[in-house]
């Protein structure tokens, strides 16, 4: 592959392990932050009670110093109510006093209804602070549970981030700015290895999305320096440590014909190879005995005497 695909893999790799530790950190912390969570929705009740409850007690006294106004008004009407000279001053003074008392009713009436949400809000109030109390203990104790895990996950994840950064530095702009919108979209997971599935055939495909590409892919992501996305999940494809061209690229083996030895040339070829040649084999050698009779008899001097002279001894 090219330097900006080469590089690109090692930024990947980096950001592979930078996003691992992360996760690891985030596993082991998992349940101290759902603890949080918990302590602070109750901080945030105990906190709207409180505020409630502060604005009820107010309310009270309010109507409290109301029906106390309402009480003074009446005491004061009754006394010149008593100094009344006419009929009419005292009846004027009684309106204003039956008025009070109407109003003061009222104002002792709300006062009441408030006075019950009052206690009923200062009950769910302690048992907001009870709770609270004893989940911020929890939290506490989660904390210092794993306080030496989290120490220790934290400084993998201190430890990664700077070859990531390093990493970084190495991709061309364009590339980095690719890769980083799909590292930010898929979780990290911005390119893809491309698979052989069958090793006889010169096929490939996405190792995340599964989809067939093309047959050139491996040859452009080889022999050339650009950028080459998976059409179906758009992760950046690139080539495996474990797929080298001798193992992507199939090359079919070239039929090698079998010449024949010298041995095998010196070698006699039996006559006899099968039971049911047997006999055409001895007819053939009777064939050649009869022939070489007939060569030596014909090859051999004539002598007619020979055989009148060989009688004549005989009868002697």
């Amino acid at each position: 592959m090219g330097p900006t695909n080469v590089a690109l893999v090692r930024l990947f790799m980096a950001e592979t392990d930078l996003r691992e530790a992360q996760r690891r950190l985030d596993a082991v912390t998992k349940n101290v932050r759902l603890q949080q969570r918990k302590v602070e929705d109750l901080t945030q009740r105990h906190q709207t009670a409180h505020s409630e409850l502060t604005h009820l007690k107010a309310k009270t006294g309010e109507y409290e110093l109301d029906i106390k106004a309402h009480d003074g008004k009446i005491d004061q009407f009754r006394e010149q109510q008593a100094q009344a000279q006419t009929n009419r001053e005292y009846q004027a003074f009684l309106v204003q006093i039956n008025t009070h008392k109407v109003d003061r009713a009222k104002s002792e009436e709300e006062s009441l209804k408030l006075m019950e949400q009052v206690e009923a809000l200062q009950k769910e109030h302690d048992t907001l602070v009870a709770q609270l109390a004893a989940e911020i203990s929890k939290l506490e104790e989660m904390r210092s549970s794993i306080d030496q895990r989290v120490k220790e996950l934290t400084a993998e994840v201190d430890a990664a981030r700077p070859n990531r950064d390093t990493a970084a530095e190495a991709v061309p702009v364009k590339a980095l700015d690719t890769f980083n919108r799909l590292a930010s979209k898929f979780d990290g997971e911005a390119m893809a290895p491309i698979e052989k599935p069958h090793p006889k055939r010169e096929e490939y495909i996405c190792a995340v999305c599964n989809l067939d590409l093309t047959l050139d892919v491996y040859n452009r992501l080889h022999s050339r320096d650009e950028l080459v996305m998976c059409p179906s999940g758009n992760h950046l494809l690139y080539i495996p440590a474990d797929l080298p061209p001798e193992k992507a690229v199939h090359k079919p083996k070239e039929k090698k014909t079998r010449g024949r030895k010298e041995s095998d040339l010196a070698a006699p070829v039996p006559r006899q190879t099968l039971a049911t040649s047997v006999v055409p084999s001895i007819e053939q050698e009777e064939e050649e005995s009869d022939a070489a009779s007939a060569e030596m008899n014909v090859d051999a001097p004539a002598n007619h005497d020979a055989p009148a002279e060989s009688v004549a001894a005989e009868n002697k």
